[in-house]
């Protein structure tokens, strides 16, 4: 996604908005003039994309406002940039993760509920793109476990502009019709949260090929026909057949990753607080067999994906997968944040030597 560009002040507008069927939720009790009195400095922000899928963001704040101990103010917040971000994400203080955390939130709720319609959108929500500083640039990886496996399987979609962006979000939507499976709703409707073409990233407004209209309680990226599907409707049976996207897409799960890019206003690349130090210590881990063969180490090694038995046989400390594909994959990630963290603390390197080794990395786990 590009920078925020449309005022924040018609954007709560259109939350009010109820959610369609399939997708219909409880009525929401989300309070305007609360999210505008704690967000009075991006009043006048513009917020160009993150409204495209309004049909999964009202079904996400209902979902949400049945228990937000970390008073979230709205997930709309959780698909823009840092810097806008910060004025909605309540006690939460990782703001790559404030996507993650609100998904994973409402995801609990939900099922605590015996809502399948609720934890649907919320795993909905979790793939959505969310938004950068310009055209081709990737969003950063949240690298915080969630609490709810589901969550944690999901990636966010990248920039349809950005490397590698095609073989990224397919990958993505495959896992995602096989979290939808598993709770029990249509796997075919991964395929909804799709993002746009791609944009021109010789394009300095960072206009893109984009929607952003705040009352479209569908969202204007169907309504307007705009959503480009990264999977066809068999490849997602077959993806859900075999129990895990990479079964299905082979060495295209891991060849590219939605990892951290270069530092922008709203975005940034340095990774949490104790990413190298897991990237590291976890490297020369003994259980299981590691399966991670990559050996670059600029910024510290990639963490050890550890093969053992179960539904979900590939971990990364204590986040599992079903297939070695997104977990290799997840691993170079992980690498990418760490490096960029040392890089940008005055390390050796640069942000591009980091992008460069991640390519490496994913390359070497699709050989």
């Amino acid at each position: 996604m590009k920078y925020e560009s449309a005022s924040l002040l018609i954007a709560f507008i259109g939350l009010t908005s109820a959610a369609p069927t399939p997708f219909a939720a409880p009525k929401n009790t989300f309070s305007i003039p609360k999210a505008m009195l704690r967000s009075v400095r991006l009043a006048a922000r513009e917020v160009p994309q993150e409204q495209s899928h309004n049909k999964f963001l009202t079904g996400v704040r209902a979902a949400l406002d049945l228990d937000n101990p970390a008073g979230i103010v709205d997930p709309v917040f959780g698909l823009l940039g840092n810097a806008a971000a910060a004025e909605g994400a309540g006690t939460i203080t990782n703001l790559d993760c404030l996507h993650q955390a609100t998904a994973d939130q409402a995801f609990t709720n939900a099922k605590a509920a015996g809502d399948v319609v609720g934890m649907t959108n919320s795993l909905l929500y979790a793939a959505l793109e969310r938004n950068t500083g310009s055209v081709g640039q990737k969003s950063v990886l949240c690298t915080d476990k969630a609490v709810n496996a589901e969550i944690q399987a999901i990636q966010q979609h990248q920039d349809p502009a950005s490397d590698g962006a095609a073989a990224t979000n397919k990958a993505i939507v495959l896992e995602l019709a096989v979290q939808l499976q598993a709770i029990g709703a249509d796997p075919q409707d991964s395929l909804l949260s799709g993002t746009f073409a791609p944009g021109d990233v010789n394009d300095n407004t960072g206009a893109g090929n984009t929607c952003d209209t705040a009352d479209d309680a569908e969202g204007c990226i169907f309504t307007q026909n705009l959503l480009v599907e990264d999977a066809t409707a068999d490849e997602i049976a077959a993806a859900v057949s075999a129990g895990g996207a990479g079964a299905a897409t082979g060495a295209a799960a891991a060849n590219e990753t939605a990892a951290a890019s270069d530092s922008t206003d709203d975005e940034c690349a340095v990774a949490s607080a104790g990413t190298t130090a897991d990237a590291t210590d976890n490297a020369g881990a003994a259980a299981g067999n590691n399966v991670q063969t990559f050996t670059g180490n600029l910024g510290g090694p990639p963490p050890a994906v550890i093969e053992s038995s179960g539904d979900r046989p590939f971990s990364i400390n204590d986040v599992t997968f079903v297939n070695a594909g997104a977990a290799l994959q997840r691993s170079c990630a992980v690498q990418n944040n760490a490096c960029a963290n040392v890089v940008n603390s005055g390390g050796d390197g640069s942000v591009a030597d980091c992008n460069a080794q991640e390519q490496a990395c994913n390359a070497a786990a699709s050989a």
